[in-house]
């Protein structure tokens, strides 16, 4: 009975685990999040506003809250982060509504607060990596990752265009791995775009769980004071015992 109950829970879990997986034949790059990395996570913190808020919203984080969390002033985020209208204690809505956006994409563009906790750094990593043009497709766009997608390529004019020349796959994982032809060279080179995703992923990564910056410390802490309280703990059970033998 209880293997079948386990069988039962791993069926239902699957579907899950593959959507936050990415799929199992496409090949996810590696990408390294550090917290601590401020440059780094104002970076993506620009690029997050400039160019995914004006689709998609992070209804679930407040611009003060964040400029807080990466060591910028209330002045800071007016100047850099905020558009004419928004105000520094908002919520980080887009103007887009649902039925615009349905309208001009086909869908409405999602929320993106919790993106990297459902799917994963290393698929939003990988995914803003795999726009390629595809004239079937009608936005011109497709993606290694999420096949068919509605979105345009809003970047670009910074990684440029490329088209798929060959796709083959692995005979043993059966993951894909494509090979590109360059039509238009963008305004970066390719270190230098994928250094700008890794920081916008490392945001994306903060936005979904705003409480990792502080939990470590927190967790040194707390282990430091159950250190001291074993010591002590041990001391009282010494002198407790030490007349009975």
């Amino acid at each position: 009975m209880m293997k079948k109950i386990i069988v039962i829970g791993l069926l239902a879990c699957a579907p899950a685990l593959a959507i936050a997986a990415g799929g199992a034949d496409v090949h996810l790059d590696t990408v390294r999040i550090d917290l601590d990395d401020k440059v780094s996570l104002q970076r993506g913190a620009r690029a997050f506003v400039n160019y995914c808020l004006s689709c998609h919203s992070a209804a679930y984080m407040r611009y003060n809250r964040m400029g807080r969390d990466l060591g910028l002033t209330d002045e800071q985020v007016k100047e850099n982060l905020l558009f004419a209208g928004d105000k520094v204690g908002d919520l980080m809505k887009t103007v887009m509504t649902p039925d615009n956006g349905k309208r001009w994409f086909g869908t409405a563009p999602p929320d993106l607060t919790l993106v990297t906790r459902s799917r994963g750094a290393e698929w939003f990593y990988t995914y803003m990596r795999g726009f390629y043009l595809d004239e079937k497709s009608p936005s011109g766009w497709n993606n290694t990752v999420f096949e068919n997608v509605a979105m345009p390529h809003v970047l670009h004019e910074w990684q440029g265009s490329r088209r798929v020349s060959k796709v083959t796959t692995d005979e043993h994982t059966g993951e894909k791995h494509y090979d590109f032809e360059w039509v238009r060279k963008g305004t970066m080179t390719p270190d230098e775009y994928d250094d700008e995703i890794r920081a916008l992923t490392n945001f994306m990564v903060y936005l979904g769980e705003p409480a990792k910056l502080v939990r470590g410390k927190i967790g040194g802490y707390v282990l430091l004071f159950l250190a001291l309280f074993l010591v002590l703990a041990y001391l009282l059970k010494k002198e407790y015992w030490k007349d009975i033998h």
